[in-house]
């Protein structure tokens, strides 16, 4: 207990839920030789009120010291740590938070599970003067009352630890800011609502949306999140020394979790990590569909917050989502979200959104904290159980919706195996330092900027997996049958290229064998046929499997991009400013698919990529000598790499020809569709993972954007320049695709 000052008239305040409670701080108090008056408070356990006897003492001139003092019930300790287990459910519930009976069973037979945690103390006169100076609508009493349970709060966190800080008080302290109120009463008056409705109707849209943890709950969700992943991976890895940095700024400043979104697993695989290492547990922005019981209810107590999929016009609901975030910045609880908005359905990131990013920068602006800490983090997988269904929606079909069902479908699934689960800490975004020196007026503009820069770590710190190395084999092999060995000639081979340029790896894949377990697991997802034969056993993708296996090369396919664009802009060059040219009007081909550094970043890359293997490239580029410089590259990337996009486009040009202009979206996205089936079988195309709902749209949003619908020129204009491009990705030593005759022999 911190020391009394000498001669001060103590004031001990007990957050006490019962009578036995009071006894067991009567008795400690009574052994600590430090005699005082004692006051209940009202408790934060069960609802009682204050003590009315504390307004007449904090009145009296003799400015008394206040000690809050408050029980803690423990869990039993298991192997050194004291975490609730589901064990806990059978034994009448929390044991952090016993009933009556309890109580007294465990002051018997288990007093080591009960401790006393002191706060920090304050003379009345100190908390006057804090009264003073808030402009909380509360009276004094509430007002000590409440700044005795955030000084217990945080002694009681040094006990039990950092994973449990929480914001208990939320609606108590931010329903009786002056600016809640008044913002809820302009915004709802606008709207037609009497000053009382506004504010009770402020006061539900807080409650609909904020997240409610529970220790409980935190405790049993990590430990079934353990028992979860274990039923289909076999490990998460990640870095520890970076969640020791990041716990580290997080004392200082608020931090924001950015992480990549391709599985329902990346929350959970986060959650865990964050628990694990004794973390604070993150606020995570969820989708109202996802607040469905008896999910909605359990997620909620373990950190999500849940926003309307839309609210445009209601801007009583927008201020309350502002004032929600505004609380946990100046609070400095952690914040999660995905910044690409949905799951993404190929591997490829998804364009980053920008509505929290802004507001939580609006809130930065606005005093809240001096800094808030953005922490890129890329969760990756060896394979994933979802992408069965993103192939299907790719092809035309219908989302699932979440639902309790699905949820079950989910867990059932993961009777397979998928390999192991990879998450990286990207190199952290200091908002103060970002924003400080944008030197710009236009503020969406450096929220684009921040958001792309967010994009771009995650992309960096994603590894390349075995898996995303069988799947570009495969890609290569054109759908055709081919052995283990055959593959993993190609697999050694791209390898080696990434080991080169010193890209991040989960492993290296040096052995047939790694390339067989892989090949098998696919198998068992059906993402991979296998046909055993007597002499030997060949796999290859059909139709329905080829876009499953293309989101593993997709997840990492941004590496060999710099390589896959300078492949095509050889062919044909006439001299190198020719070749930067090409480069420029692929880079503006590719905005929709791909997130590029500044023009001149992009071409130092390209350059240094060659250099690796052509040292003297620009002086044959120069002299129109393009082709000799791919005959000396390995691995050959743009037929794999960019084959499905270019031929994808070329489908959308052909049909805005054969549409002649006016466009409705979803009848035209069924018409690429179409037309690209056809042109698979007449074997115009020859990559099935062309056929792609999410790749029509992106070419529909690129001929928006450059503004090539409107007229039969502009249209014509589109489709030369992608019949010209898919016949330079034709002209390149490997082929790619079903059918293509430069694939590897069938064994």
């Amino acid at each position: 207990m911190a020391k009394i000052p000498d001669g001060a008239s103590v004031v001990y305040l007990l957050d006490a839920s019962s009578e036995l409670e009071v006894e067991v701080l009567d008795e400690w108090l009574s052994g600590r030789g430090t005699p005082g008056e004692m006051i209940r408070i009202a408790s934060t356990r069960r609802r009682t009120r204050t003590d009315p006897r504390l307004d007449a003492r904090l009145k009296r001139d003799d400015d008394p010291y206040l000690v809050p003092v408050r029980v803690v019930w423990l869990p039993e300790e298991r192997q050194g740590n004291r975490t609730a287990r589901w064990t806990d459910l059978l034994r009448l519930g929390d044991p952090r938070d016993p009933n009556f009976i309890m109580e007294r069973l465990i002051r018997k037979v288990a007093p080591d599970r009960i401790a006393v945690v002191v706060g920090e103390g304050a003379h009345s006169s100190e908390l006057a003067g804090a009264y003073a100076a808030t402009d909380e609508v509360v009276t004094f009493r509430e007002f000590a009352t409440r700044r005795a349970w955030l000084s217990l709060e945080r002694a009681e966190r040094k006990l039990r630890g950092n994973r449990y800080k929480i914001p208990k008080f939320l609606h108590e302290e931010l329903t009786t800011r002056p600016e809640f109120g008044d913002g809820a009463i302009q915004f709802g008056t606008e709207r037609g609502l009497s000053e009382k409705m506004s504010f009770r109707r402020a006061s539900y849209y807080l409650r609909e949306m904020a997240a409610s943890h529970s220790p409980f709950l935190i405790d049993l969700i990590a430990n079934a999140i353990h028992a979860l992943y274990h039923r289909g991976y076999g490990a998460i890895h990640y870095d520890a020394e970076s969640i020791k940095k990041i716990a580290t700024l997080g004392q200082e400043h608020p931090l924001v979790f950015l992480p990549s979104h391709r599985s329902h697993f990346d929350r959970i695989s986060l959650q865990y990590i964050l628990w694990e290492n004794d973390l604070p547990p993150n606020h995570t922005a969820g989708g109202i569909n996802m607040n469905f019981f008896p999910i909605g209810p359990l997620i909620r107590r373990t950190g999500v917050f849940f926003i309307r999929r839309s609210f445009r016009g209601n801007e009583l609901y927008k201020f309350v989502v502002k004032q929600y975030l505004d609380y946990l910045i100046e609070r400095r609880f952690p914040l999660e979200w995905y910044i690409e908005g949905g799951r993404s359905r190929t591997g490829k990131p998804r364009p980053p959104t920008y509505g929290l990013l802004s507001w939580v920068v609006d809130s930065w602006r606005r005093g809240k904290a001096e800094d808030v800490i953005l922490i890129p983090i890329s969760i990756g997988y060896d394979e994933i159980q979802d992408v069965g269904a993103y192939a299907a929606e790719a092809r035309g079909g219908e989302k699932q919706p979440e639902s309790f069902g699905w949820a079950l479908g989910a867990v059932r699934n993961l009777a397979s195996r998928y390999g192991n689960i990879h998450v990286r800490f990207a190199d952290t975004i200091s908002v103060a330092e970002q924003l400080g020196a944008a030197g710009t007026s236009d503020t969406h503009l450096e929220i684009q900027k921040v958001a792309f820069e967010v994009m771009s770590r995650i992309s960096r710190a994603t590894p390349v997996t075995p898996t995303a190395l069988v799947s570009i084999a495969l890609a290569v092999a054109g759908g055709k049958p081919h052995t283990a060995d055959n593959l993993a000639e190609i697999v050694f081979e791209h390898a080696a290229y990434v080991e080169d340029r010193g890209f991040p790896i989960t492993e290296r894949v040096e052995t047939v064998a790694i390339v067989e377990r892989v090949l098998d697991r696919l198998v068992e997802q059906w993402t991979v046929t296998r046909r055993i034969g007597q002499a030997e056993t060949a796999y290859w993708t059909d139709f329905d499997q080829s876009l499953e296996v293309a989101y593993y090369r997709n997840m990492v396919v941004h590496f060999f991009l710099p390589r896959a664009m300078a492949e095509v802009a050889l062919v044909g060059a006439e001299d190198e400013e020719d070749f930067w040219a090409r480069i420029s009007e692929l880079r503006d081909l590719l905005k929709f698919e791909f997130f590029f550094p500044e023009k001149e970043a992009l071409q130092e890359e390209i350059a240094a990529d060659l250099c690796g293997d052509v040292p003297k490239w620009r002086e044959e580029v120069e002299k129109g000598e393009g082709e000799s410089v791919l005959r000396s590259t390995r691995p050959v990337t743009a037929p794999w790499a960019l084959g499905a996009i270019v031929e994808a486009y070329l489908v959308v040009a052909h049909q805005l020809k054969a549409d002649g202009g006016g466009v409705d979206d979803d009848r035209f996205i069924d018409a690429c569709l179409e037309r690209a089936q056809f042109y698979l079988l007449d074997q115009r195309i020859s990559h099935d993972e062309a056929i792609s709902k999410e790749l029509f749209t992106s070419g529909l949003s690129l001929v928006r954007n450059r503004e090539q619908i409107d007229t039969e020129a502009k249209r014509e204009s589109f489709s030369t320049q992608m019949n010209s491009l898919h016949a330079d990705l034709n002209a390149l030593p490997t082929g790619t695709g079903r059918g293509s005759d430069q694939s590897l022999s069938s064994p």
